[in-house]
Formats: structure tokens, sequence, C-alpha cells
């Protein structure tokens, strides 16, 4: 871990990247780690998921204002729950433009979240630095509108609640779609063969074999 508190830790899992944990306190799990994505280029960086809370996303700009030395070009909720965008005011009020997929934005207005700023539907490709990431909805899965993002630099997989950690149950199914879950995440295998490293929601990152792990955990029996 290169930063530790009691509300956020943050590991580095490549050169320009890193993977922020806050916690959420829940009925039914206990107190879960979630997830969220860091990449950084020429002093620029941006953000997948916030931390769950305002105070948690506070601590993390200022992490990566203070630490990393970047500017936060946006921040990406990658679905409508509040383990993605918990702590969407504190971006804003700092000024950090947030994107999402358009039926998330839907999502969280009918939910009276804060709701992220601009929408979209096609994929959207970010400038970062002098390089790049895309973000993309495959399909539904943990929800009807979860996202992956992508740093093909580093070969870097977000995959959100939409991709589980080796070893997890099925998690919360209240919003999911399980009949399409596997089907969308063999969609993700295909458009990026190279991939090295994929972050889950929850839990420990690994390599492509976490999809893997995710197709046949909802694979028709």
């Amino acid at each position: 871990d290169v930063y530790k508190t009691s509300d956020l830790i943050v590991t580095r899992i490549a050169e320009n990247s890193f993977v922020h944990t806050s916690f959420k306190q829940t009925n039914d799990f206990g107190n879960v780690p979630c997830n969220g994505l860091i990449v950084i280029n020429r002093d620029e960086a941006i953000v997948f998921d916030t931390p769950t809370s305002d105070k948690g996303s506070e601590e993390l700009i200022k992490w990566i204002k203070e630490t990393l030395h970047c500017k936060i070009n946006a921040v990406i909720p990658t679905h409508f729950h509040d383990d993605c965008l918990g702590g969407l005011k504190a971006f804003h009020e700092n000024g950090i433009p947030s994107f999402a997929y358009s039926k998330t934005i839907e999502l969280a207005k009918d939910n009276n979240s804060v709701a992220p700023q601009k929408g979209f539907r096609d994929p959207l490709v970010l400038k970062l630095g002098d390089d790049y990431v895309t973000v993309k909805f495959f399909g539904e899965g943990h929800t009807k509108d979860n996202i992956v993002g992508y740093f093909p630099r580093e070969k870097v997989l977000f995959g959100g609640c939409l991709i589980k950690e080796t070893g997890a149950s099925k998690g919360y199914l209240g919003d999911a779609n399980v009949v399409e879950w596997s089907n969308t995440v063999e969609r993700i295998k295909k458009e990026y063969p190279d991939v090295k490293i994929v972050v889950p929601g929850h839990g420990k990152f690994g390599n492509r074999k976490l999809l893997d792990y995710t197709v046949d955990l909802f694979k028709a029996r």
C-alpha cells in the first residue's frame, strides 16, 4: 500500500495505475471494502468510482494532488450504487467533471443520489496526458448500467462490480441480470484479449482469470 488510513487505502498495481479502496457498512455482508481505480499520465489523472463517502473522496482528491501531483481530469462512476458514486459530491465541489453511462445518471436520479454530470451512450474515449482510457457498456450484469474502464498502456481493466474476485460469491443481486451476466463478460474478454490486470469492484485484483471466474459463476447450470 502506498497510502493507508482507516477510511482509505491506495495500492499501486502498475507504474501508472493504483487501486483506491474505501469501506461500506452493509446489513448483509458486513463492512465491505469497495475498489476504484486511478490511472495517471503526464500529471493528469482519471478516477474510476468514488470512495463510498464524501469524506473519503476529499481524502483521495487531496492525496492525488499532493502525492501524485496530478490534476484530476474526470471521475467515472461505473454504475449507480453508492459504492461507485457515494462520494461524488466532493468531486463536483472540487470542480472535477463526472462522466457516466446515460442509464447510470437516470438510475442515480431515481434513487435520489448525487447524479453524474455528463452522460454517454457510445463508448467514451478520454484523453489522459498523451494517452487515453476507454469506457464502455457491454451489457447488463450486476446492474442494468454497469460499465468497465480500460487503460491500454498498462492493459488494466477496471471491471467494477460486474467482475468478481476469485472465490467470491454472487453477492448482491437486487438489481442484477443473472441471465445476461456471463454473456456480458464474454464480450469484454473478446474486446480486450491482451488484458493483464483486472480490478474487481470488491476484493483482490488479479489477471484475466477473474473474467473466466465471473463467467463460470453466472453460467446457467
